[in-house]
């Protein structure tokens, strides 16, 4: 099942921002990645957002390819560059995932059998 690569980036040195974006691009596509979003300004529809803060979203066929690219020598110098290229937020979300105990009901006999809202079972 696919994973993806959710990033907040905030560019700290474009000449170095560049290089990364080249090195971490090249990397991703040896592994099996692909850009879905890459660089966007969010449309904040709640909460809030930093003014300079941009989006990626990177899908991989697996969460093992993704960790595997993240910890392959291949994007070692671009994850060594970002240090002082770019500010960002990583988060590593595998699209098969659900967690139970979030509210949500784990399956869809559990969607069917829950009380609707403001009932007691």
């Amino acid at each position: 099942m696919a994973a993806y690569v959710i990033s907040e980036v905030e560019m700290l040195d474009e000449t170095q921002g560049r290089r990364y974006r080249d090195l971490a691009a090249a990397s991703i596509a040896r592994h099996g990645g692909r850009y879905l979003a890459r660089g966007a300004a969010p449309v904040v529809a709640e909460g809030s957002w930093p003014a300079n803060s941009r989006i990626v979203i990177v899908e991989f066929p697996s969460m093992e390819r993704l960790q595997a690219w993240y910890e392959s020598a291949d994007y070692a110098e671009a994850l060594a560059l970002r240090q002082t290229a770019l500010d960002r937020r990583l988060l590593f979300v595998d699209g098969a995932h659900t967690s139970p105990g979030l509210g949500w009901p784990d399956t869809v006999e559990d969607r069917a059998t829950e009380p609707p809202p403001g009932l007691a079972p």
